[in-house]
């Protein structure tokens, strides 16, 4: 077994690594190429679940489907969560970290997989399974970094424990709550959510793990990266089914291109603010940050689901409103811009984009919709774009450098 101390470009050669801890001061962490094959079967999860979410919206049948979306993206991004952060403390990159790596990716497929019916019927079994997969994998990792790395050993012990008991919970779910009406569901499922996310914080009083700031930083900021790639890719589809059928209008170029402009807008507005000095400065506030970031993926992907509608409803028949359908867009873009505030304010003080910039504009972004019978859902998706650009425009000239006198 080579010691803490092998280069890690040989990680890859090298058949077994000691599990340490790494530093958090290492410098130049960046994405492994392993992380990076992780991220991509997210790729495939995020795809079904915004797919799913479209068709629920675009058949006037959004308030059932909803909890069920809220649910599922749960488990997509808490199994991304516990891996990057483990990752960030652990990564060995050998044999052994690697095939439980891919073991873990194969239960996200095997999710996202489940997703169709998870929607359709309320069946989680193959969610739950996959989910299990994920969840056995990673225990088996806590249990590995208990046995070679004294100093977290408490720590990790408390994760394998806290990890195993919430997944036994989540299997009794799967074959007792079936029968209940959707509202009991969602309050079970609630209520081991909040177990999940309590297991990290009683396994971190022994001491925290040592995950570093900058890297943690870029893993959500790639992971933010696909979910905007998958909106990307919900909004083509509908471009491809609009072109397919000769539907396509100059309503139809305008709604195209101001969601691509508006995509553009929320990945420029995520980089404004510096999360990594946040992370690095205020290590202790990292799970409301961690955690909070629930809302912004799940923001992100809803804006995609809202925006394949948009394009649908132009060309086609759909059965919701043509309000629905903008607040489908409208809705996650305000959840978004109060979240980068609500989540960085704690974190680095006065954000760098004014509150009154984000929350003002999330408000407007809100009434916008009200106007479209007035005037047409893509002048309303324009005016939503433009709140956005207006955002980062007031950002820019607010927080520009003073000229030296």
């Amino acid at each position: 077994m080579a010691n803490e101390h092998t280069p890690r470009a040989l990680s890859g050669i090298v058949p077994v690594i000691r599990m340490r801890a790494r530093d958090i001061d290492e410098p130049g962490r960046v994405s492994s190429p392993l992380e990076l094959l992780f991220d991509l079967t997210f790729v495939v999860a995020i795809a079904s679940i915004v797919s799913q979410l479209a068709h629920a919206i675009a058949g006037g049948h959004v308030g059932d489907a909803l909890p069920n979306y809220l649910m599922v993206f749960f488990a997509i991004w808490w199994a991304w969560l516990n891996f990057t952060w483990f990752a960030s403390a652990y990564d060995t990159d050998d044999v052994p970290y690697r095939l439980l790596t891919m073991v873990q990716m194969g239960g996200v497929l095997v999710l996202a997989a489940g997703v169709p019916s998870a929607f359709e019927a309320g069946d989680y079994l193959l969610v739950t399974l996959g989910y299990f997969i994920m969840r056995v994998a990673l225990v088996v990792q806590w249990l590995r970094a208990a046995a070679q790395d004294p100093s977290g050993r408490s720590t990790a012990l408390r994760y394998a424990l806290g990890i195993s008991v919430v997944q036994a919970l989540w299997i009794i779910r799967l074959f007792t709550t079936a029968g209940l009406p959707l509202g009991a569901q969602v309050a079970i499922f609630a209520v081991l959510a909040a177990a999940e996310m309590a297991v990290p914080v009683w396994a971190e009083r022994p001491g925290m793990t040592r995950w570093h700031p900058h890297h943690v930083a870029e893993r959500y900021a790639l992971f933010t990266i696909i979910v905007l790639g998958e909106s990307v890719l919900a909004a083509t589809t509908g471009v491809q089914s609009i072109v397919s059928a000769g539907a396509s209008t100059g309503e139809f170029v305008l709604l195209a291109a101001s969601g691509l402009a508006l995509l553009f807008g929320l990945w420029w507005v995520y980089f404004l603010e510096p999360a990594h000095e946040g992370l690095e400065k205020n290590r202790r506030r990292s799970f409301l940050w961690g955690y909070g970031h629930y809302f912004i993926f799940a923001a992100l992907a809803a804006v995609g689901a809202g925006l394949e509608v948009g394009v649908e409803a132009v060309g086609h028949h759909v059965e919701a409103p043509l309000v629905v359908v903008a607040y489908a867009v409208a809705i996650p873009v305000a959840v978004y811009l109060v979240m980068m505030w609500v989540l960085y304010r704690p974190m680095i003080g006065p954000t760098v984009i004014p509150p009154a910039l984000s929350l003002g504009g999330a408000a407007v972004v809100l009434l916008l919709p009200l106007a479209v019978e007035a005037v047409s859902l893509g002048v309303v998706l324009l005016l939503v774009t433009l709140v956005v650009a207006a955002v980062i425009a007031g950002t820019i000239f607010w927080r520009r450098p003073k000229a030296s006198a």
